[in-house]
């Protein structure tokens, strides 16, 4: 197989796929952040909702009941991380750790209690795509239409109901100031800590709902540790897109793109652990290149208001 090979058309609808869970999590990165939450824990709460969505599933039999249980588990962990910073003013860095190891050990303990098996549940009903009448006969772009999972409308619906949120209306305008200037914006009378509760815990609701992406769509089933570094790679996504919804949506194309690429090339002459490494090397790549030139929200990390 031709190097020129790697890259076809087949590239685009698989970069769009694989970037779905990325954008989610890392819409929610940018919501923890914008608040002045560092969540290094974002790899922790998708893992975290995984897990929650083959559970909730393999108990009911319905999907969708898997994937309202990784929103509750998700939630959990982005609650547990909004109280240990915000009431607690612990360490940010460390509660992000501390939450990534706690996912990392919960899930693999409860995988071999539910199941009885070591890093792997049994396999469970997944979300099926849909095909949506009229839209899918549009020349060109009617294939957006055809065959496609539910989760591609929601995370372009959330895409612009968060750009829209935070650039477009007073409580986005507020959120922006306290990551910027807490001081003043509790002097104008917005309440920080009720800012901060809420959108670090949505941000562990959207990684839990990225998280769900990965087991009842591309899997059917829950494996250990197989967010396989994709929170780290969203936390990039939401730095490199400036700590916009929308700039971490094309942030997490590059990155997913890179991930396409690595699917093609396992027929190209090429050491495997090289074409493995693809997705992390372009990270670390980008974020040493391009963060410099992003700017963070200037309070990210204060714990003293």
């Amino acid at each position: 197989m031709d190097i020129l090979d790697v890259f076809s058309w087949s590239l685009i609808p698989l970069t769009i796929r694989l970037a779905i869970p990325i954008t989610l999590a890392a819409i929610g990165g940018t919501f923890s952040e914008r608040s002045g939450v560092i969540n290094i824990g974002l790899e922790g709460m998708m893992l975290m909702g995984a897990f929650g969505g083959v559970y909730g599933t393999y108990l009911s039999g319905n999907p969708w009941v898997g994937v309202f249980t990784a929103l509750i588990m998700g939630a959990l962990i982005g609650g547990i991380h909004a109280i240990l910073s915000v009431k607690f003013k612990a360490n940010q860095v460390v509660i992000g750790v501390g939450i990534n190891i706690l996912a990392m050990g919960f899930t693999t303990v409860m995988t071999r209690a539910i199941w009885g098996t070591e890093g792997m549940s049994s396999q469970v009903k997944g979300i099926q795509e849909i095909t949506i009448p009229l839209l899918n006969k549009i020349p060109v772009i009617g294939g957006i239409f055809t065959k496609q999972t539910p989760y591609l409308y929601l995370t372009f619906l959330i895409i612009f109901v968060g750009w829209y949120l935070m650039y477009k209306t007073k409580i986005g305008l507020r959120l922006r100031a306290i990551g910027d200037n807490p001081k003043a914006a509790k002097t104008a009378g917005v309440s920080i800590e009720k800012y901060r509760y809420f959108f670090v815990t949505l941000s562990g609701i959207l990684s839990g709902l990225g998280g769900a992406y990965l087991s009842l769509v591309q899997n059917n089933l829950f494996v250990q540790n197989m967010t396989a570094g994709r929170g780290f790679i969203a936390l990039a996504a939401n730095i490199f897109g400036g700590w916009n919804p929308l700039g971490s949506f094309f942030a997490s194309m590059i990155f997913a793109f890179a991930q396409a690429i690595r699917f093609n090339m396992f027929e190209v002459n090429i050491p495997n652990q090289f074409i493995q490494i693809l997705p992390y090397l372009a990270t670390l790549i980008i974020l040493v290149g391009f963060s410099r030139k992003t700017r963070a929200p200037e309070a990210l990390g204060e714990i003293d208001e």
